[in-house]
């Protein structure tokens, strides 16, 4: 069974990987992607931010870190997917090409005023993925 989960350094994302981990304990042999998408609307803003392109992607690794910690844990074997554009769509994107049988994604990310003037991440993923989607709050 392959279970993709798409992280964005949030608390509604934690639990949701921490959930599609407890998913892929219960299944033998389940793989689990991590899914995180640079924002090319913040790209910019974080690159001016950081001291380097090192301290870029050290920065952008820490959103992920403790979900790829807790899988090692549980034993779970994952793949990281670190993408580039509008989170929305790129993991509409990733899961349908991937033929994932199960995304996992987190009610609310980082940025809640942006989802309420341009419309939820989740939302638009649950529209439009291919594969079931389990909503976590």
């Amino acid at each position: 069974m392959k279970i993709a989960v798409a992280v964005d350094g949030s608390e509604n994302a934690l639990r949701a990987a921490k959930y599609a981990i407890e998913l892929a304990v219960r299944f033998q042999k389940a793989q689990v992607a991590i899914i995180y998408v640079a924002d090319h609307n913040k790209t910019k803003d974080e690159y001016l931010l950081s001291q380097s392109a090192e301290s870029l992607t050290l920065k952008r690794e820490q959103k992920f870190k403790k979900v790829v910690d807790y899988a090692d844990e549980q034993q779970i074997k994952t793949t990281t997917i670190i993408l580039k554009g509008k989170p929305s769509d790129e993991i509409i994107r990733y899961v349908n090409e991937s033929n994932i049988d199960q995304l996992v994604i987190g009610s609310r990310g980082l940025n809640a005023f942006q989802e309420m003037l341009v419309g939820s991440v989740s939302h638009k993923v649950l529209k439009h993925a291919k594969c079931p989607v389990t909503l976590v709050k």
